[in-house]
């Protein structure tokens, strides 16, 4: 198979283009994929090592990792990214944002290894924060790298089989399964055995997690529409991946 696909011009004069366009071709493709990068690395730094409680009615204290405000939204731009580009320059992206994320993670364990000043007394709340860095980010980038091409791949799937039409099935279909691998891996590789995480911690922040972030998608969902219907209409494209490579280990688009 080859990175061909079905990519429809979407203005006036509706002419047939090759897939494989050159990079340069989109407009805002590069600004896409730095904020699917950003959200990406404020969920593993700011969200991802604290457990917060609210109090729902009925319910009573329901436990969700601080996460869920940053990461759900790079699933948001994961799906415009497929939904516009195609699932081979999401792939491209997806790969950005392994690479940004294990560069993080390696400029975070030099600065905490670096001997402090005798002046400079927060080395221990710094290690606090970022100590813990190397193990969540571990777990992060597996769970992103394989809950992340889930999601693409079904949604770029979804596409196809429903020719384009009902775009709310296929961003929430793809999100149910791609979060659900993601919040199976990450959980249980970043948390299980830390200090003031049980295992039933674990368990029960992982299905709230999950929910959640699935909830995340439904209630962004017109986003997502007012997203996809601008940059479809100002990039003039309509992309089917209907002979794409789906190997996640290519990046060539």
């Amino acid at each position: 198979m080859n990175d061909d696909h079905t990519l429809l011009a979407t203005d006036a004069k509706a002419r047939a283009v090759p897939a494989a366009m050159p990079g340069e071709r989109f407009r805002y493709y590069d600004f896409v994929m730095a904020a699917f990068v950003t959200i990406l690395l404020l969920s593993n730094v700011i969200g991802a090592g604290k457990v917060a409680t609210v109090d729902l009615p009925l319910i009573g204290d329901w436990p969700f990792g601080a996460g869920i405000l940053f990461f759900p939204v790079s699933y948001v731009i994961g799906d415009v990214l497929t939904e516009v580009y195609g699932y081979a320059r999401a792939r491209r992206v997806i790969w950005a944002g392994f690479a940004a994320v294990v560069f993080m993670a390696f400029m975070a364990w030099i600065v905490v290894a670096l001997p402090p000043a005798p002046t400079w007394t927060n080395q221990a709340a710094y290690e606090t924060i970022f100590g813990q860095v190397p193990r969540i980010v571990a777990a992060s980038v597996c769970a992103f790298w394989a809950g992340e091409f889930v999601n693409s791949y079904v949604l770029a799937r979804m596409k196809v089989w429903t020719a384009g039409k009902h775009l709310w099935s296929r961003t929430i279909g793809s999100t149910v399964l791609g979060e659900g691998v993601d919040s199976l891996i990450f959980y249980p590789l970043a948390f299980w055995g830390a200090e003031g995480w049980t295992p039933s911690l674990v368990v029960t922040v992982l299905f709230t997690q999950w929910a959640l972030k699935v909830g995340w998608e439904v209630l962004l969902t017109p986003v997502t529409y007012v997203a996809v219907g601008w940059l479809k209409a100002r990039e003039g494209v309509e992309i089917f991946d209907r002979d794409t490579d789906f190997s996640p280990f290519r990046t060539r688009v």
